[in-house]
């Protein structure tokens, strides 16, 4: 048994006798419909139950209330990470508020990224949520050459064009520096993400300043860069450990490297905090459950997820000018440091 298949705007249309923009200026309320042909789609719309859709006001608006979070990671990456789920619950939440649908695409490949175009080109979203963003990406200047509103997760450096909505990665890391300096470590090794991202950059200039600000060398030997995977803080750390094993403390620049570190150094018997105090970023789930619990940098995802689609929502509806946020951070002191 088939299923009732549902009356489209083209369906209205050819019962009405008329366009389907005529049918869409009906459902927007345009004045630009002659008085016959409005009672005509309105009985067409009776008789066949049309219920108007997104797509049928944007041939009138220019608009399809829908939006896409392209994310350039991995299935496995989003899925390990917890940064990607809170980002994603604060995009999906200011959305619902308004009605705005939500595309999630994920671009791994040259494939991936022509769908993405097509999409930008032929308009079937009012704009992009772009997360990873990292130097050399051609993704943000396409979005911006197509004229498509975008909206970063982040910057690709200071003098970013785009708008954005970032955490204070500078002022967080130099927070968690200045607490291990402060608890009496003096050989304060870091995990950096990667360098080609600001986010990697940052953070690792506040491991730097926060020892400059202390008068305390910061020994570029104590510097190795991680990708923000859990293997890659053991790896990190594993090498780390082997150019400087007096190194007394490890600033991780996300949370899930600092797992990979714990586990690297329980494997080579350093007690945390007692021989190696540990500090991460993010405050996710995974900070109050490790062994011991993480010492970290809140950042507030779910409100950078949040603002970001707020910001989109701005622009697409109401022509706001581009924006640039950054959000503060915290650090949350717990047993590993």
């Amino acid at each position: 048994m088939t299923g009732i298949r549902r009356p489209t705007i083209k369906t209205v249309a050819a019962r009405a006798g008329v366009g389907r923009t005529t049918v869409s200026r009906v459902v927007n309320g345009s004045d630009l419909v002659s008085a016959d042909a409005r009672a005509r789609v309105l009985a067409a719309i009776k008789e066949l139950n049309y219920v108007p859709n997104s797509v049928a006001r944007g041939l009138v608006t220019n608009r399809t209330d829908a939006v896409a979070l392209v994310i350039p990671e991995s299935e496995s990456r989003l899925g390990s990470e917890p940064f990607f789920a809170a980002l994603i619950r604060g995009v999906s939440g200011a959305l619902a508020e308004s009605r705005t649908q939500l595309q999630l695409m994920l671009v791994r490949d040259q494939a991936e990224r022509d769908q993405l175009t097509e999409s930008v080109a032929t308009r079937r979203v009012d704009g992009v949520l772009l997360v990873s963003v990292h130097s050399e990406d051609r993704l943000p200047g396409m979005l911006e050459e197509m004229g498509l509103p975008t909206v970063l997760a982040g910057r690709r450096d200071a003098g970013e064009r785009l708008s954005y909505v970032n955490s204070d990665n500078v002022g967080g890391a130099a927070a968690a520096v200045r607490h291990l300096l402060e608890g009496g470590r003096r050989r304060i090794a870091t995990v950096s993400g990667p360098l080609d991202m600001d986010v990697g950059r940052s953070r690792l200039a506040g491991w730097r300043s926060a020892h400059e600000e202390a008068g305390v060398l910061a020994d570029e030997l104590l510097v190795e860069t991680g990708d923000f995977t859990e293997e890659g803080g053991r790896r990190a750390m594993r090498l780390l450990l082997e150019r400087a094993p007096d190194l007394d403390a490890v600033f991780a620049a996300s949370d899930l490297m600092a797992v990979g570190a714990l586990a690297e150094l329980r494997r080579r018997g350093r007690r945390v905090p007692g021989d190696v105090a540990v500090v991460g970023f993010e405050d996710s789930v995974l900070a109050r459950h490790t062994d011991p619990p993480l010492t970290t940098v809140r950042q507030p995802v779910e409100e950078l997820g949040r603002t970001m689609a707020r910001i989109l929502t701005d622009i697409t509806r109401h022509g706001a000018p581009r924006q640039q946020v950054t959000l503060p951070t915290e650090l949350v002191v717990r047993e590993s440091s």
